[in-house]
Parts: C-alpha cells; sequence; structure tokens
C-alpha cells in the first residue's frame, strides 16, 4: 500500500489528539550517522542517531521497511539510508529544470523499489511550476508548467490537501500514474516521466474516490468541487465515470444522488467504492449500486445523513468548530446479501436493513433503535447478526488558540520587539465516548427479529472482540462482560474497575486473552471464564492502541505530548517509550514519530535530528 505525506502542518496531526510538543529522546551526540548501539531511548535501544542537511520542516518520514528516510524544508530535500548516511541532499532549484524553489505542496509515494517526491511550487504572481524528484537519487524526473491552478491562488495551505495529495492530483497507485485535473479536463500523466497518457474533457471536478478495476484495466471515478476549481465549474454535476485507463475512453458516465462532504480536518472524501462481481457499490449517505459494465442505475437503500453534524461555535469569530464521524457502521456484505445501519427519516432512530445483493429486495428491517448516537460495528456470527448500539465516535476539531513559535519567541527575547506566541487554528482529532443508550444485540439472520440483547450498559460500550463465532467480549467501563453469541446469555461479570486501571476505553483481541485498554493502564482477562491475569497502571491516558506486525503499541497525546509505549502484551509491561517534540513523522502516528511496517523500529524527528530506535532487544 503506498504511504502518502503531506508538508501541510495541519495534517500531520490527522490522528492525534493534540498536536504533540514534549521531549524528543536525548540525542547524544551530534556526529552525523553516528551509531547509538547499546544506548537506550526509554528503554528501547538506540540504533543511530542522525541528522538531515536541512531543518526538515515540511516532511520528515520513512518508507515501509525504514531504508529510506527523507527531511524536506519548502527549498530543499535530504534522505538517509537505513544506517543514518546521507544518501544525497540539494536545493530544488538546483535540482529542478524549471527552478521550482518554494513548494509549499509537498508529499512522498512510496514505491516497492524507492518512491517520487512531488512538488508543487504555487506562485501568486507567474506561472504554478510542478516537479517530480526520485527519492533514491534526487533526480529530477520530470517538471512541467502546463498544469495550473491546481489550488485556488491565496488558498491557505491546510485547504488543499487530502491525505497528504493536492485536491486536484491524485496519484493512482495501481498504473502509476497521476491524475490532474484542470480547469476543462483531468489528465492523466506517467509518475517516472510526466508524459500524458491522455486527457478527457468528459470528467469534471477533483477526484473525489477511484477504484481500479483491475479485470478491466478500467478506472471509476466519482468527482466533487476541489477547493481549488469548484469555482470554476459551470454546470457542475454529479459523475460517476468508468474510464479506459490505456486511452481515457469514456466507457459509461452516470450521475449520482448526494453530496460528497470533507472531514473538517483531514479532509477526506466521505465515500466508499466496492467492486463486487459484475455491480459497483457506493457508499453515500446509504448505499447506491450500479451495474458495471453500463452504469446503469440498479437499486439503491440511502438516507439523509446528519451523522456529521456540528457543535460548538462556528469558524467566524468563534473559538470553536466539532464534527463528529465513524458512527454508523460500513456495509456488512456476504455472498447474496448486504446488510445496512439506516437512519429513520422522521424521528432519527436507527436500524438494520437486510437487502438482497442481486434485486436489492429489502428482506427485512429490525426493530427500531432508540436512544443511540452511533451504531458503529456489525457482524454476521453463524444464523446471528451482532449489533453494536453506542461506542466510542472520532471528534473532529480545530479550536482557536495561542501556539508558541520557537523561532519567533527568539527573536523576539533579542530584540525586545514581538513575543513568540501567535493565535491560530489548532486541529484535534480524538475518539469520545459520547452519553447514550448502549448494548450488545442479536438479531436473527432470516427474520431481523431480536434474538437477545443485553440489559443497557451503564457508562459506555467499547468494541467487541469475537472467539471463534461461539462467544463476545465487552466492556462498559466498568464491567468486563462475556456473552455466549448462539443463546445471548451471559458467561462473566467481572468487576473491572477492582483492576484499578480506570475504565475501560478500548478492548485488544491477544490469543486466549482480551487486552482491555484502560485510562490509567491495561488488564487482561482470560477468555474462557474471564478470570483476570494481569493489571497494570504503569501507562496513564491512552487514546489509541496499534498492532503493526508483531508488535503492540500505545499512544499518549495529552496536554501537547506524543508518546509511542511499546508493549509486551503477554504480561502488561512496557518495553520502551519514545516522546516526541519534533515536527514531522506519519500522520498515523502523529508529530515526529514514524514506524516501519513491521513494527521492528521508531523513527523520531526534531528538525535536523532524526533517532532510529529498536523495539525488540
Amino acid at each position: 500500500m503506498k504511504k502518502l505525506l503531506t508538508t501541510v502542518t495541519l495534517v500531520l496531526f490527522l490522528y492525534g489528539a493534540t498536536p504533540a510538543s514534549a521531549q524528543f529522546g536525548k540525542l547524544l551526540d551530534k556526529v552525523k550517522g553516528k551509531s547509538g548501539a547499546g544506548k537506550k531511548s526509554g528503554n528501547f535501544t538506540t540504533v543511530w542517531e542522525s541528522e538531515f542537511e536541512n531543518k526538515a520542516t515540511r516532511v520528515a518520514v520513512v518508507n515501509g521497511d525504514g531504508s529510506y528516510v527523507v527531511g524536506t524544508d519548502d527549498n530543499s530535500a535530504s534522505v538517509l539510508d537505513k544506517e543514518g548516511k546521507a544518501i544525497w541532499n540539494g536545493d530544488y532549484k538546483k535540482l529542478t529544470t524549471n527552478k521550482t524553489n518554494k513548494s509549499e505542496y509537498q508529499y512522498t509515494v512510496w514505491k516497492k523499489e524507492g518512491g517520487y517526491l512531488f512538488l508543487f511550487d504555487e506562485r501568486k504572481f507567474g506561472t504554478d511550476r510542478v516537479a517530480c524528484l526520485d527519492i533514491t537519487t534526487g533526480k529530477e524526473l520530470w517538471n512541467s508548467e502546463s498544469y495550473q491552478n491546481l489550488i485556488q491562488k491565496g488558498t491557505k495551505a491546510e485547504e488543499g490537501t487530502d491525505q497528504g495529495e493536492l485536491e486536484t492530483v491524485k496519484y493512482i497507485d495501481e498504473l502509476d500514474a497521476f491524475l490532474i485535473s484542470q480547469k476543462g479536463s483531468v489528465i492523466m500523466v506517467k509518475a517516472n516521466t510526466g508524459e500524458k497518457i491522455w486527457e478527457t474533457n468528459r470528467f469534471k471536478g477533483g477526484v473525489g474516490k477511484y477504484i481500479y478495476d483491475e479485470k478491466r484495466n478500467e478506472i471509476i471515478m466519482v468527482n466533487f468541487k476541489p477547493t481549488a476549481l469548484g469555482a470554476l465549474f459551470a454546470g457542475f454535476k454529479n459523475q460517476l465515470v468508468k474510464i479506459n485507463a490505456i486511452n481515457g475512453d469514456v466507457v459509461w458516465d452516470a450521475t449520482f444522488m448526494g453530496t460528497i462532504e470533507k472531514e473538517l480536518v483531514t479532509r477526506r472524501a466521505i465515500i466508499d467504492l466496492w467492486i463486487k462481481g459484475d455491480k459497483l457499490f457506493m457508499y453515500l449517505d446509504g448505499l447506491q449500486v450500479y451495474n458495471l459494465e453500463n452504469g446503469q442505475k440498479l437499486w439503491s437503500a440511502t438516507y439523509e445523513n446528519d451523522m456529521q453534524g456540528s457543535s460548538g461555535n462556528s469558524l467566524i469569530g468563534g473559538k470553536k468548530q466539532t464534527k463528529i464521524y465513524k458512527t454508523l457502521a460500513e456495509p456488512l456484505f456476504t455472498e447474496k446479501s448486504v446488510y445496512l445501519i439506516m437512519l429513520g427519516t422522521r424521528d432519527r432512530t436507527k436500524y438494520v436493513e437486510k437487502h438482497d445483493l442481486e434485486s436489492g429486495k429489502l428482506l427485512w428491517a429490525s426493530e427500531k433503535i432508540t436512544g443511540a448516537l452511533c451504531m458503529p460495528h456489525i457482524y454476521k456470527v453463524g444464523n446471528k447478526i451482532l449489533v453494536q448500539v453506542g461506542g466510542k465516535v472520532q471528534v473532529q476539531e480545530l479550536r482557536y488558540e495561542e501556539v508558541y513559535n520557537a523561532t519567533a519567541g527568539a527573536v523576539g527575547a533579542l530584540t525586545g520587539f514581538g513575543g513568540g506566541a501567535t493565535k491560530q487554528w489548532v486541529p484535534y482529532i480524538y475518539w469520545d465516548y459520547k452519553a447514550q443508550k448502549s448494548s450488545a444485540m442479536a438479531l436473527d439472520d432470516a427474520t431481523g427479529t431480536t434474538a437477545w440483547r443485553s440489559e443497557k450498559f451503564d457508562k459506555r460500550i467499547t468494541d467487541f472482540v469475537i472467539n471463534d463465532d461461539k462467544t463476545l467480549f465487552v466492556g462498559d467501563g466498568d464491567e468486563f462482560y462475556g456473552y455466549d453469541i448462539a443463546a445471548g446469555t451471559q458467561l462473566f461479570d467481572v468487576k473491572h474497575s477492582d483492576a484499578n486501571v480506570g475504565k475501560a476505553m478500548d478492548v485488544i483481541d491477544f490469543g486466549d486473552k482480551v487486552v482491555v485498554l484502560s485510562e490509567k493502564g491495561l488488564a487482561a482477562y482470560n477468555k474462557k471464564d474471564g478470570s483476570r491475569v494481569y493489571a497494570t497502571e504503569k501507562i496513564k491516558g491512552v487514546d489509541y492502541f496499534y498492532h503493526i506486525g508483531d508488535n503492540y503499541f500505545l499512544r499518549d497525546q495529552r496536554n501537547s505530548k506524543n508518546i509511542i509505549y511499546g508493549i509486551d502484551m503477554t504480561n502488561g509491561e512496557t518495553k520502551g517509550s519514545v516522546q516526541s517534540k519534533g515536527k514531522g513523522g506519519s500522520p498515523k502516528y502523529g508529530d515526529g514519530i514514524d514506524i516501519t511496517e513491521d513494527g521492528e523500529y521508531i523513527f523520531t524527528f526534531k528538525g535536523k535530528k532524526v533517532e532510529k530506535v529498536k523495539v525488540n532487544n
């Protein structure tokens, strides 16, 4: 899977609870590429410590196996190898033949044997410049001044991003190509040469979502009005288009119902596409189904979605804007059916529908489920449909806060003019539990009638752990439960509060145990009888966990920190931790930190400095 990184500060907090600004793992030696074997960072071993040639204020990231470490600023790039040794560095105006220079928009695209560094030099006065560099060598692969208005002049940096890409430039991994949206057309160019493959004026707008049909070598794309070009499209319409990937010929063009929204902070388009057999399924305020061959709409089950509702003050003159996401489960597909969480049209209650996959016929609808803000997961287990009623939601916020700039502060201290603090919109993303009527529920797959439903959980409901299609494990904050799925009987009820690790936040499936991630630590329970295996309160304030390779990590981003803990799940002990203060890193792990795909190495960044840490000693 490709890995895209933006240089825009906003998106560096994609999954973070707060912008990270805590202590960076101590760098004991300033010699570039200096081996750190035997030194400790937390209780991890430092493999090496090194430095970029620049300050890496835009991008600081590694590829999947850590063999390339990239750091960029507005005007230059520096790349290290897996040993921390410099591979290349240089100024963009010297590396590019069209003198691409101040690039506020930069992102990496990782390929198996390296990748690309895409640069966009948006010039207020003059012709915009695009360039693409080979990450492994720093050589310019291509440049162009043909692509203009990729963003709106004067647009703030954070407004033109989608997972690191410009809204008007989409990388197609399967074809190793870029789709570039212009005022009158969409152009596909080869990523490694910039050569135009084809151009079509049959598709208007940015590419909100695409799916590649490998069997037919065709691309299906959904459009939306991007920030940059929205005002330029007269007669804009919602388009669902299937295009021949070789020559750009439009196979079919259909319209769709609904408006594609973008998440408040991440700017991701809220839409999904799936190909199932000879049909295309589009998830946008319900489900819309199309014939894959000719684009004919076959059936739909849609609703008016109010689940991105906002609260707090507006951005105009206000202090905060808040929106919630991840409230409804994705469609659950089986060989012949699809199950959907639906919203009532008048009373806004929720219910489950089962549809025939071929015809769309409504096979059944469950009873109305009232009092639940979210229903984030559904599962098919035997002849039961398990429904999680209630749970955590993702909160995305922009808060108008005072942010301290160290450079400005230092200048102010020397000159006596100005200070280091400025007011700006600061992004936050975190998971939170909202008050609602929570329970575990099972529906009969044949009829949709309620087979059983647990008593209302007092505090909250965690996600489910389902074991061998027989038992369900779940927490409500102070209790930990086990249920027989077939009968609906409660197997045990353990007082999780007795573990003294705070309220349950999440559950992690770990072999014959369930580990309950809690406010103040961890507690593990045997699946067979609910007996407690261990409890540890050494880690507090964890807001997220990662399972990477054979490794487990917990994250704490309270109070503007970003700490990643490595955990031995067999006993709850901490292998080590890394606390970062730097910018860059992967949006997935928060500011200043990136982790290799096997979970064996953590990289931390602070300005020019880079530290590589080994997880398992």
